[in-house]
């Protein structure tokens, strides 16, 4: 019977993780980017 491999498994749920990660992060610049380009412009935020 054949061994199975945790190391393969371990190694798709790290990439998922940073990929996730990375997603946030990108989310988070982009919200950062738009809150900063409104007070920019000049109009007041509420």
């Amino acid at each position: 019977m054949a061994k199975v491999n945790y190391n393969y498994e371990k190694r798709a749920r790290e990439i998922e993780k940073e990929k996730k990660k990375e997603e946030k992060r990108k989310k988070k610049l982009a919200k950062n980017n738009d809150e900063t380009s409104t007070t920019e412009d000049g109009s007041a935020k509420e």
